[in-house]
């Protein structure tokens, strides 16, 4: 079973260790830039959400808020430490983040930035209900721009 929690100072060092795949270094932040940009993003009500299973951290996100138009939530990083990936927990914790900004209310939508090539992400935001916006930022041409409704 999978639930979210704070970063605190208890379990901050545990998250920190997180990392991925090789192959997916190249698409996110390691663990300690998670938590930086946390800090970094704190103006713009920042959240950092602790991924926690039965028995450990198995990952993190940082959901962040768009201060300019338009308006809604930015999911900025979003990882499943390597030795706990294929067992779903990335599909249930992106559910329970979306339920948790459902709750909260304020903005219908999430946007997530996502490179072309990481086909697995894609993958995940999709079957979570995110799908392409049609924008193309044109600081990031070889990433796709998703969305999901939450309400």
């Amino acid at each position: 079973m999978i639930r979210l929690a704070d970063v605190t100072e208890d379990n901050w060092f545990e998250a920190a260790t997180l990392s991925v795949k090789e192959s997916q270094k190249g698409f996110l932040a390691p663990a300690i830039g998670i938590l930086a940009r946390g800090y970094v993003y704190r103006n713009c009500n920042a959240k950092i959400f602790v991924i926690e299973n039965d028995e450990a951290i198995v990952g993190l996100a940082l959901v962040r808020e768009f201060t300019e138009e338009p308006l809604g939530y930015d999911l900025q990083q979003f990882m499943i430490d390597r030795q706990y990936q294929g067992r779903g927990y990335g599909s249930e914790a992106l559910g329970l983040i979306l339920d948790e900004l459902k709750k909260e209310a304020h903005f219908d939508h999430v946007e997530v930035c996502v490179k072309k090539e990481d086909a697995e992400a894609i993958h995940l935001y999709e079957k979570c209900g995110f799908a392409d916006s049609g924008y193309i930022d044109e600081d990031a041409p070889d990433s796709v721009n998703m969305i999901c409704r939450l309400f």
